[in-house]
């Protein structure tokens, strides 16, 4: 369909404006685009380097793993083959022209680095599940992260299993040290406080963003931090925060209600920053857009979201206590 990342880029521009209204038709939009984006950086390497010498699968993580980009997003994706070690250097090689092409076509580098040009996070199956026990083994503030970050993952473009069976080795390791699922809820706790003692929005301050709220980290994260917690207890595989709501309301109803709540958020999310010129700017939301109603409903969505994440916290810690 492109031969080349500018072309994608091109339609991306021309295209991206008619499916910012939609949540799901945006995601989708986004995933053709990287998709288009693979399969050239995929054809460069294998004209210079060959076939690939394993099966292997190239996954997404953060907002794009829980299908949930906005209309700017970042890179966060990794690589699992399944072969020798040897096989690395041809993977890293395909990483890093992933990543080239993901930035050409209009998806930043991520500052972190958790990207398949990394060798961190572009490994066999063996090695990647060597990883994971070292990561919850050690429970460190960054390893746990990490391991968070890996659990919001999908295959775009590979062999699916290969993430399933990294998913279903973590969840094992899990249920034998049961103990890490309080350290993970602990990593995830914290949230900017969104809402004051008075009832009022506290916006950002400094580096140009006074008077703006932080909308991932004080309304977002919530909702995606307690599903997560809750997915993995029950060995959940799905990234999506909306397919983990679907699949864990039949344990916990009372998410139902909840759920209803994220869709809202993610609706006002796309109404307010459909407009933002960069991925900088995307999370940041001016309260002078906001009429009285506009914030006294963004004030309804954050408290519901800390509701939310303290109730799951409970329900985690009364399981771990039975």
């Amino acid at each position: 369909m492109f031969n080349t990342y500018e072309e994608i880029k091109q339609w991306r521009e021309e295209t991206l404006d008619s499916v910012a209204d939609d949540h799901h038709q945006l995601n989708a939009f986004h995933d053709q685009v990287m998709y288009q984006t693979v399969r050239i950086a995929m054809d460069h390497i294998e004209s210079e380097q060959g076939k690939p010498p394993a099966p292997f699968a190239f996954f997404l993580m953060g907002s794009a793993g829980r299908f949930e980009q906005s209309v700017w997003s970042d890179q966060d994706q990794g690589i699992i083959f399944n072969g020798s070690e040897d096989f690395q250097e041809y993977f890293l090689k395909l990483g890093a022209e992933i990543s080239y092409g993901m930035d050409v076509v209009g998806y930043e580098k991520c500052e972190g680095n958790v990207m398949a040009s990394n060798a961190l996070w572009c490994r066999s199956l063996g090695s990647f599940e060597k990883l994971i026990e070292e990561w919850l083994l050690e429970e460190s503030w960054q390893s746990l992260r990490n391991f968070s970050i890996f659990t919001d993952s999908r295959v775009l473009i590979g062999d699916e299993n290969l993430l399933m069976q990294l998913k279903n080795a973590s969840f094992s390791m899990l249920e034998a040290y049961p103990h890490l699922y309080s350290r993970l809820i602990d990593n995830f706790e914290f949230i900017k406080k969104g809402v004051g003692v008075f009832g009022q929005l506290l916006p950002e301050h400094g580096q140009g963003s006074d008077g703006e709220i932080h909308l991932k980290q004080t309304a977002y994260f919530p909702y995606v931090n307690g599903l997560r917690v809750l997915a993995l207890k029950k060995g959940v595989c799905a990234a999506p925060t909306l397919d983990r709501f679907e699949i864990l309301t039949y344990n916990y109803p009372f998410l139902e209600a909840y759920e209803k709540n994220f869709r809202e958020l993610l609706d006002f999310r796309l109404k307010f920053r459909k407009s933002a010129t960069s991925y900088d700017k995307v999370h940041l939301l001016p309260l002078k857009l906001l009429s009285k109603q506009d914030k006294q409903k963004l004030k309804f969505l954050i408290r519901r979201g800390q509701k939310l994440f303290s109730k799951c916290k409970s329900m985690l810690h009364e399981e771990d206590a039975l």
